[in-house]
């Protein structure tokens, strides 16, 4: 039977067509809906783990047990995760064990553009990168097969493009794994110096094995057409190529890391020019040239964004260079926290006190857009807390009265807990906000510790951020309603004032699944002022015109927040 299926959706249909038994993952977009669909199979024990190394730590401890794992993640998940994997590529595994991380060029929904070929060559973990959902299915299950054979925890690769791509898949049968036998082994799973020295030894020889299976592997194919140009690429990039350059020789890598070098040495040899046309970095380009093989590709492409059809054809094939990607004379969209979003309220007030608002990963970062304006920094999952203890520190307890930390539910338990606690050991003064909406929101609403709810939807033990913080030592904790604008701003003064640390929780929950109780607004002409005091909560719902704000009903959720700020009482719903 044949499907139409994301190449998440295929993954995830490789993972059980193989026998794995286990499945855990932090939600991040490209790569969420893999164990979304892994869900679905009651024969996989899934989860959503509080961040990314809890993740590859329980598809390891699975593997060793000798059950068939895998973790799934974004590409700086990988980073989360990076402490447990690139050991593990030490200790090896027992059962099969792939680790699936979702590359973002061209930064659809990331904050960097990383590539994940290059934490395979750093850990000495093998790297397959799929091109279309049928291999996205072959490559979960051939990924696992190498893991076993060559006792090692196997990487696979897909960006956005072939993540939350459709093509028509081959569904099969599951082949259930028995559970491989489990043998005390201190020496290989203990990873002491004295014992991963040895082990250092058997990776090195291990890499030399795959390196020359490799040469031999179906993955890695030479599709013979014009010799004059051949084309070394892989991934979505491999579409590309196809659509823009068709007649040219190609060779099409399956195996991202190690990388065959007679097969590579061959189809050199047997072109005129050659070009190496890769999603982001150098990566083939700059170890082929370092085989002393002449070819060229970045210098044409850059490595910055994503690469496509048009743009390969205008830089490798001279065809007439791609147009702009906006049409001219319309607007950029930003995105725009949602009609109802509690979320919005909480910025207003930071704005309006003039805070500097140390943030993070999630739908609250969506704050530093104008008109909110309300955050000044965002690196990644946590580090709004450090950053902020860190700016205490640098520059004073006055500094630290100026200065919150945002971030949300789920993000304070992916990685906010240990930040929070350093703050407290470290007799901080400053004020963190957990921004809870009850959901991990920017991914799509996936449950989180906090939420009292697991992947399936059962009813599961539900975090207490309260009595957490509490337990922590911290004297002030305060939940407050951030749709309650006066409330808030009251809060928020007398905890910013403090000489010592304070939490306050931001708790309402999520616009998208909570629906508000209330009929939508509308604004009264009579008494609209045209001030644009409303305007400056940034709600998608409401627009300015020449005669006086509008709502659009359509957009309007009924939450009431731009009647609390609205001067003259021109806002109310529909029918008051």
């Amino acid at each position: 039977m044949k499907q139409l299926m994301l190449g998440n959706e295929a993954i995830a249909r490789g993972a059980y067509e193989a026998g794995v038994r286990v499945s855990s993952a932090y939600p991040g977009t490209p790569s969420t809906e893999i164990n979304e669909n892994v869900a679905n199979y009651p024969e996989i024990y899934c989860e959503w783990a509080p961040n990314e190394k809890v993740a590859v730590e329980v598809a390891l401890g699975a593997a060793v047990a000798g059950a068939r794992s895998m973790a799934c993640m974004k590409h700086v998940g990988l980073n989360v995760a990076a402490d447990p994997f690139y050991t593990a590529t030490y200790t090896g595994v027992n059962g099969g064990m792939v680790v699936i991380v979702a590359d973002d060029p061209g930064m659809h929904s990331s904050q960097n553009e990383q590539d994940t070929r290059m934490h395979a060559k750093a850990s000495h973990a093998p790297c397959l990168d799929p091109s279309d959902s049928q291999e996205c299915k072959d490559f979960m299950k051939l990924a696992l097969d190498i893991s076993e054979e060559y006792d090692t925890p196997v990487i696979l690769r897909v960006t956005t493009r072939i993540a939350h791509a459709r093509t028509v898949v081959e569904l099969g049968e599951r082949q259930e794994r028995e559970l491989r036998p489990y043998t005390r082994n201190i020496k290989k799973y203990v990873s002491m110096p004295g014992n991963m020295i040895g082990r250092h030894l058997y990776v090195e020889d291990r890499e030399k094995r795959l390196a020359e299976a490799a040469n031999t592997m179906s993955i890695n194919r030479i599709e013979w057409g014009d010799r004059k140009v051949g084309v070394i690429t892989s991934g979505a990039a491999y579409n590309y190529v196809k659509e823009a350059m068709p007649n040219v020789s190609v060779l099409k890598l399956g195996m991202a890391y190690p990388l065959p070098r007679k097969l590579i040495e061959e189809f050199a040899n047997g072109v005129e020019e050659l070009y190496i046309i890769e999603d982001m970095e150098p990566f083939y380009e700059e170890t082929i040239k370092s085989w002393g093989i002449k070819c060229s590709g970045k210098d044409k492409t850059g490595v910055q964004g994503e690469l496509f059809a048009r743009k390969i054809a205008a830089k490798f094939a001279g065809e007439e260079e791609a147009g702009p990607m906006n049409t001219q004379g319309i607007p950029v969209r930003p995105p725009v926290l949602c009609p109802g979003c509690p979320h919005r309220g909480l910025y207003y007030i930071l704005g309006k006190l003039k805070l500097t608002v140390c943030s993070d990963i999630g739908c609250y970062t969506l704050g530093a857009l104008a008109p909110l304006n309300g955050v000044d920094t965002c690196v990644c999952m946590g580090a709004s807390i450090g950053m902020a203890h860190g700016m205490e520190k640098a520059r004073g307890k006055e500094q630290a009265k100026k200065t919150v930390a945002v971030l949300g539910d789920s993000t304070f338990c992916h990685s906010g807990i240990t930040g929070l606690l350093n703050m407290m050991y470290n007799s901080s003064v400053g004020t963190v906000i957990i921004a809870d909406n009850s959901i991990t929101g920017m991914t799509g609403h996936q449950q989180n510790p906090s939420t009292g709810f697991d992947i399936h939807g059962n009813v599961a033990p539900q975090l207490n951020l309260e009595k957490l913080c509490e337990s922590m030592g911290i004297k002030h904790v305060v939940v407050v309603d951030p749709y309650d604008l006066k409330k808030f701003e009251a809060v928020l003064r007398e905890e910013t004032a403090r000489d010592e640390l304070s939490v306050i929780i931001s708790r309402r929950p999520c616009a998208l699944i909570v629906k508000q109780p209330g009929i939508p607004f509308d604004s009264d002409p009579a008494k609209c002022k045209n001030c644009g005091m409303c305007m400056k909560i940034g709600c998608p719902a409401i627009r300015k015109t020449e005669t006086g704000v509008k709502v659009d009903p359509t957009q309007c959720v009924g939450c009431g927040l731009c009647a609390t700020v609205c001067p003259f009482g021109a806002l109310n719903a529909k029918g008051e």
